[in-house]
């Protein structure tokens, strides 16, 4: 619960100092745990939890000394869900790739890393000597919880955009949320958010 207070402090914060700053704030509603874009990739989504995600975050302007990495932003923000289950903070790298000219659409892929409270390594349902209670309990878990693996996670993620006028963007977003089987070796159900965000430039 600290980590979750901290962490949307933090952002907040973030967010209303960034006038004093160059960049962006943005601001989205998301489906929370997806399913039909695990199922269609394998992105592995379990479709266990329920809710929304608000997204508020911040984006810098494009940091032009990395010229071998197609000068990207950088992005953070914090997901928090309406049911409470798993929220998560992210930070990373996008790219804003324009239609043609700027000003109309917009691809904004991206990729960074992420922290979830969500759960981590679930107890088995099936190990001997449980209490019915117990494995009641444990069976409810794995029904309605997601088990990430790790609470470190890889945050791909894709974004469709329009430049609405010269501060004001609207973006159709996908969201995922992965330990890749690197940050843990078992375990990896996934979390997929699609949604909308409003960005403002400052």
């Amino acid at each position: 619960m600290k980590i979750k207070l901290l962490a949307a402090t933090a952002c907040l914060a973030l967010v209303c100092a960034a006038p004093a700053l160059a960049g962006e704030a943005f601001v989205g509603a998301y489906k929370h745990d997806v399913t039909f874009l695990g199922d269609a990739v394998g992105l592995g989504a379990a479709g266990r939890e329920d809710g929304v995600d608000v997204h508020i975050g911040y984006r810098t302007d494009r940091i032009q000394s990395l010229t071998w990495l197609g000068k990207p932003q950088v992005h953070a923000f914090v997901s928090i869900n309406s049911e409470n289950t798993s929220n998560f903070v992210a930070t990373g790298f996008d790219w804003k790739l324009d239609f043609g000219r700027p000003g109309g659409f917009y691809l904004r892929p991206g990729f960074g890393l992420a922290y979830t409270d969500g759960e981590a390594g679930l107890p088995p349902a099936n190990a001997p000597n449980l209490t019915p209670e117990e494995r009641e309990r444990r069976t409810r878990l794995y029904y309605t919880r997601i088990d990430f693996g790790s609470q470190v996670l890889f945050e791909p993620e894709l974004a469709l955009g329009y430049q609405l006028s010269d501060k004001i963007s609207a973006e159709l977003s996908y969201t995922h949320l992965s330990n890749g089987q690197i940050f843990h070796q078992g375990k990896n159900q996934g979390l997929d958010d699609v949604g909308v965000r409003l960005v403002y430039a400052f």
